[in-house]
């Protein structure tokens, strides 16, 4: 749905503060999602978890009710794990002297709200749909939140426009490098709009540039290949008007990224996440086998001089 936000990006901002909110030992500390979204949207997810009315319930039924549909979401393991995933290769591109942070597809994320000390002086560069970024800072100044420093919002259609026009509207730096995180987002693109966009990050950064981006595994699309609960959320984000378009194999995902001008640094599987981040939750997280995260770096032999 072009002109509305993406329900989506929503139902991730409150699972990740759900696990911020309830972890004994959060392996990510964003609990912005709980005040950020929108109390319209959280209507709209306690009437697809609950038959009763949960209008005449008390505020802790309402939240109990909230937080067991948002434990059962086929994604939510997932979401947790790339979070943390990202935001550590942030961190080992800031300790090597990277300053510029683009997040493309950003949504509800909060890190310009909460970034760490080490990251004081690195710019970010938000890009998003207009509609769900408009949102966003509208429910900012609806909190009274101040504009975060050293940050830039850049409403983009990137169906539309690519993100290097995008990023010419903004401060970004092109002889300088960068750190991009694309996250959930390559799913909900044809496989010519994933490459056309990698492509445009190589070919605009320079060397010790790198992306984050999560993507799934092309046999997780075929019918009847997941869990219930999977195949379950697949049609519920179909009906938003946010379907699953594409994936890659994991195969050929190194030669694919050479040929877009990317040399693929890691490539990990949902089971390799939850084996590096081992976490006490419960319920335990278990993210679907085909999901999976890559870091790749710009091919300095492809970078233009």
């Amino acid at each position: 749905m072009q002109n509305q936000p993406s329900r989506t990006a929503l139902t991730t901002s409150l699972i990740r503060a759900h696990h911020a909110r309830t972890s004994l030992a959060p392996l990510i500390n964003d609990p912005w999602g709980d005040v950020l979204v929108p109390q319209s949207f959280v209507d709209v997810l306690l009437q697809w978890a609950s038959q009763d009315d949960t209008h005449s319930m008390t505020a802790g039924e309402r939240q109990a009710v909230l937080d067991g549909y948002l434990s059962r979401t086929a994604s939510y393991a997932s979401v947790i794990f790339r979070s943390r995933f990202a935001e550590d290769a942030l961190d080992a591109a800031i300790a090597k002297g990277v300053r510029q942070y683009v997040q493309i597809g950003a949504g509800f994320d909060s890190y310009v709200l909460r970034r760490p000390q080490h990251a004081r002086d690195v710019q970010v560069f938000e890009v998003d749909h207009p509609a769900t970024q408009t949102l966003k800072l509208q429910r900012l100044s609806e909190l009274d939140v101040s504009p975060p420093v050293r940050a830039e919002f850049i409403a983009a259609n990137l169906a539309r426009e690519s993100i290097v026009d995008a990023l010419r509207r903004s401060g970004f730096q092109f002889d300088k490098p960068a750190f991009f995180s694309w996250l959930g987002v390559t799913v909900y693109l044809t496989r010519e709009a994933n490459l056309t966009t990698l492509r445009a990050i190589a070919e605009c950064c320079k060397p010790g540039s790198s992306v984050v981006f999560t993507y799934t595994d092309e046999l997780g699309l075929l019918p009847g290949s997941q869990s219930a609960a999977y195949e379950r959320m697949k049609r519920n984000v179909a009906v938003l008007g946010e379907p699953f378009l594409s994936g890659f194999d994991p195969q050929q995902l190194s030669a694919i990224l050479a040929g877009v001008g990317f040399v693929l640094k890691e490539d990990l599987s949902g089971l390799d996440l939850s084996e590096r981040y081992a976490c006490p939750a419960v319920p335990p997280l278990l993210p679907s086998a085909f999901s999976r995260i890559a870091l790749a770096i710009v091919n300095p032999t492809t970078v233009p001089s």
